[in-house]
């Protein structure tokens, strides 16, 4: 932890410097998060609504669940650019594309993350759950007389997403260079995440990241791929 720790300090500066000046929320003194309708935007609301804040179940401190944004961020980017040898996109992502948005909704009835989808007409939109539990943390960030760790924790996530979406992801992911969990060879990368409950796996050739490679992070699980044969 103490690595990741020193990885994401210079992200957290320069998230909070890139949040933008407007704002979709009303009285967004300490938080101004981009329209939903947005690329930027609708990728902050995944990497917020997927980490615990505080007084939530996993949540661990501020620099965690920072962390585990920007993992997650990479299992998305991987999954949309570092597709190993011996496998194919589709099998990874659920589909083919080139649209970091595809690898969050899915594709008709294949969701890849729970509560975010395309409706009838291919907008990106929310479950209704995602947006109130937003406005909440919203609403927390933006009460008191001063930038509190919820504000931190939304700003870092838009930051994250504004980023990428401007020019690709920034910081580097501890799982890229993974090689053997156990006694299984796997690629690098973590290509899947899920809450981390013993009983939740994604099946298939996923190997979950154990504790000893941090593979716990912000109440969630992290899966890599096992390693094909030539």
């Amino acid at each position: 932890m103490k690595n990741r720790i020193k990885a994401i300090g210079g992200l957290v500066i320069s998230a909070l410097l890139m949040t933008a000046s407007c704002s979709w929320a009303q009285g967004s003194a300490f938080v101004q998060l981009d329209p939903p309708n947005t690329a930027s935007g609708y990728l902050a609301m995944l990497l917020i609504n997927e980490v615990p804040f505080p007084g939530e179940r996993g949540y661990v401190s501020e620099t965690e669940s920072q962390a585990a944004m920007l993992e997650i961020l990479w299992v998305l980017h991987s999954r949309l650019r570092f597709i190993p040898k011996g496998y194919r996109q589709e099998q990874v992502a659920g589909l083919r594309t080139t649209n970091i948005l595809d690898i969050v909704t899915g594709t008709g009835e294949k969701r890849q993350c729970e509560g975010f989808y395309r409706d009838a007409s291919g907008k990106c939109v929310t479950a209704a759950r995602v947006q109130e539990r937003l406005d909440y943390l919203l609403k927390l960030a933006n009460s008191g007389g001063k930038p509190g760790r919820f504000a931190n924790l939304l700003n870092f996530g838009q930051g994250l997403a504004r980023a990428y979406i401007k020019g690709g992801i920034k910081g580097a992911s501890h799982f890229a260079q993974l090689q053997r969990v156990g006694s299984v060879n796997v690629t690098g990368h973590a290509y899947s995440w899920m809450t981390d409950i013993d009983s939740f796996h994604p099946g298939g050739n996923f190997v979950t990241i154990p504790d000893a490679e941090e593979g716990a992070l912000g109440g969630n699980r992290f899966f890599t791929l096992r390693k094909e044969p030539k």
